[in-house]
């Protein structure tokens, strides 16, 4: 069960760092342009946040995998 939700939280990493990618891309484009980022800004700020989340899910998984490891 425990490689399943590991598998899980890798692939919510992998997708976080698309969309952090993509979304500084928009801020960096809206920049350019002289538009009004803080929209933009502020959900990169949460997918950052949420993207730490993840990160420390994988690494609790982890942590309990070697735990249980024989």
């Amino acid at each position: 069960m425990r490689l399943g939700q590991l598998e899980l939280a890798k692939r919510h990493i992998a997708e976080g760092e698309k969309h952090i990618a993509a979304q500084q891309a928009i801020v960096a484009e809206f920049r350019r342009a002289g538009w009004d980022v803080t929209q933009a800004a502020w959900l990169l700020e949460n997918f950052v946040a949420s993207q730490a989340q993840h990160i420390a899910h994988r690494d609790r998984i982890l942590q309990e995998l070697r735990k249980t490891a024989p």
